[in-house]
């Protein structure tokens, strides 16, 4: 009997790894009755790993803000107010003038440096086409969650829908078995040779069994319901069910592989990640070589300062650092020389662009290698939900004579026994099938890029 059940608890054993966290909000009075559509909206609305995605996309977008600020002009000033020694326009000629504390007096001054970068030989470019990039890889890897989000709540919600069609055969499956029952034992108590003690046992063996499933099938229903519920943002205790009452059969006949292959080269995140990921990477070793030559900029200088008890000099050649004003532009250019330390700079970069090469060919031959096997497990269940279907109606037709000769006392009741493992075990396996074809079609729908909705 094992063998025969062993696809009902199914549901459950697929969700067992799923997060049952719980919140303190009050259930709500109205029970929410939600369509897969809607499990996927609210799953995208609150799953916290879209809200972690978009504050990368937040951080790379301030980068290249900042990478665009660098071509504005800087400004760096410096004010100072402090005592300076007192000094007058006769003391010029003096070389045995002493510092005294008396005619101490006061300073204040400031001066500032204005730079406007002209050309940094790509510096600045290249940092912006590297966060114009980078910024595209994170929205793809947003993507990329949303659809790992989808491809999880339309697993919890077909595994919810399959304990419950599970749960339904059992009890289907119990009912005929009480029914046997009850008749063997009026039987036995007629003293029929029909049936005797022995098939009461029987009965009775095959009856814990069926419950034992059953409970199982329960507790798997349960677990299904309070993944979704976890998985749409719902609190645990929150009255919620599912529209669907029955696993949707197969109507649709499945793509071909070659369009599959098509669509993931358009639509799927990963690729879009490594083509920008490599443009991001490729504008970084340009960055890090710019470092090799200098920045040209045009540069003005401002200097203020003003003491109280100091007398301006008006000459070119001397400049009084307590009492002056000046200023100027120029165009300069700026070069930092290092011994091997660029050079290190630029390899780095250089190896994170080699290393995302090898993840473009390792996606190349791995993700339609992925996209072969959903697309073989959706025939194989396609191909098994068929023969399937087929086997449990002639077994079902197989169980309700055999009850009915039962019945009437002209059949034994071994054939009960055989009739009903054979309905169960091919009932199960059809929607284990059913289940199959739509799992695989969500893991399809997932290796193909398939925006959610």
């Amino acid at each position: 009997m094992k063998s025969v059940f062993s696809a009902i608890v199914v549901a459950g054993a697929i969700l067992a790894h799923a997060p049952l966290g719980s919140a303190a909000d009050a259930p709500s009075p109205t029970k929410l009755v939600l369509s897969i559509d809607d499990c996927v909206r609210m799953a995208l609305k609150s799953a916290p790993e879209l809200g972690e995605a978009q504050a990368d996309i937040d951080l790379t977008a301030s980068k290249l803000d900042e990478a665009k600020a660098y071509r504005y002009p800087q400004l760096e000033a410096m004010a100072l107010f402090g005592p300076a020694p007192g000094a007058r326009r006769e003391d010029f000629t003096r070389t045995d003038k002493s510092f005294k504390l008396s005619e101490t007096t006061w300073f204040a001054g400031t001066d500032a440096t204005l730079t406007q970068p002209l050309y940094t030989f790509g510096k600045i470019s290249e940092n912006m086409k590297a966060a114009t990039h980078g910024i595209q890889v994170d929205r793809s890897r947003k993507e990329q969650r949303a659809n790992e989000i989808v491809l999880k709540v339309r697993e919890y919600y077909n595994g919810l829908l399959l304990a419950r069609e599970m749960k339904e055969l059992l009890l289907e499956v119990q009912e005929s078995l009480d029914k046997a029952r009850a008749k063997a034992r009026k039987l036995v108590d007629q003293g029929s040779d029909s049936a005797d003690e022995m098939d009461i046992y029987k009965l009775d063996a095959f009856t814990g069994e069926v419950s034992k499933y059953r409970e199982e099938a329960l507790k798997g229903e349960a677990l299904a319901l309070a993944a979704l519920k976890t998985r749409i943002g719902l609190p645990a205790d929150a009255s919620m069910d599912i529209l669907n009452e029955r696993l949707p059969a197969i109507e649709t006949a499945a793509p071909t592989l070659e369009s599959l292959l098509d669509k993931a080269i358009a639509k799927r995140p990963e690729y879009r990640q490594i083509a920008e990921g490599l443009k991001a990477r490729s504008a970084l070793v340009e960055a890090a070589k710019a470092n090799y030559y200098p920045d040209i900029f045009l540069g003005g200088l401002f200097s203020w300062a003003y003491a109280d008890q100091r007398d301006r000099i008006q000459n070119p050649y001397i400049t009084d650092r307590f009492k002056h004003l000046n200023g100027g532009v120029a165009l300069g250019a700026r070069w930092k020389l290092d011994f091997g330390i660029t050079g290190a700079k630029v390899a780095a970069e250089q190896a994170q662009y080699n290393r995302l090469l090898s993840t473009k060919e390792f996606a190349e031959t791995n993700i339609p290698l992925q996209i072969k096997k959903f697309y073989l497990e959706l025939q194989e269940a396609e191909n098994s939900a068929k023969a399937s279907k087929e086997a449990y109606s002639n077994s079902k037709k197989w169980a309700v004579t055999a009850l009915a000769n039962f019945d009437f006392g002209v059949g034994p009741a071994k054939e009960i026994f055989e009739a009903l493992q054979a309905y169960a075990r091919m009932r199960a396996a059809y929607f284990q099938s059913i289940y199959n074809y739509q799992l695989a079609l969500a893991n399809l729908d997932y290796a193909t890029g398939e925006t959610p909705h």
